[in-house]
């Protein structure tokens, strides 16, 4: 297999991103979602987290987009505007190749040079050891786990939240944080 190629997102992508999430949200946990988003609605996903500066990445290898990562914001209020929370998603044939560490890794590059100070992972399922794994390599501590609060597949399942500090972190207030 050749190596990946990390990039931006672009729309041309989105086919493809869909098609991924469609299988997550379909036969996985790493996501509470029940019905697959079309097109439509991942492409005004897209264009919001695009509109907000916010990275969106893609991995390619030979031109075909095999997982993607982005991050958003972590809530809506302003008092939040440092942190985001991150969103990644491989395709099943590519997990535990090392490319879901290589797209977190260059996340954490591009939020970090676009100012944001803290990052935190929304994990779907505590039995979900190959994000866990992923985001404790990269440096994610364990914040705690919410347990039971999704029901998909007829069971009940866990949240995991992990954080990481980005550039100074809360070390000190960035400029325009007052």
């Amino acid at each position: 297999m050749s190596s990946p190629e990390i990039r931006a997102a672009i729309e041309a992508d989105l086919p493809f991103i869909t098609e991924i999430y469609e299988h997550a949200v379909r036969y996985g946990t790493a996501t509470f979602e029940l019905i697959p988003p079309d097109l439509a609605e991942m492409t005004r996903r897209f264009r919001a987290l695009m509109e907000g500066g916010f990275p969106y990445l893609v991995a390619a290898i030979d031109g075909s987009v095999i997982g993607y990562a982005y991050a958003g914001p972590y809530r809506p209020r302003p008092a939040y505007r440092f942190t985001v929370e991150n969103s990644i998603y491989l395709k099943p044939a590519i997990h535990r190749r090392g490319i879901g560490l290589l797209l977190m890794q260059r996340l954490l590059g591009e939020c970090e040079a676009r100012g944001y100070r803290q990052m935190v992972a929304v994990i779907g399922d505590s039995a979900n050891a190959g994000s866990i794994g992923v985001h404790s390599k990269c440096g994610f501590q364990m914040i705690g786990t919410h347990p039971n609060v999704g029901l998909k597949f007829g069971r009940w399942l866990d949240t995991v939240m992990m954080q990481i500090a980005l550039g100074e972190g809360a070390t000190t207030v960035p400029q325009g944080g007052s």
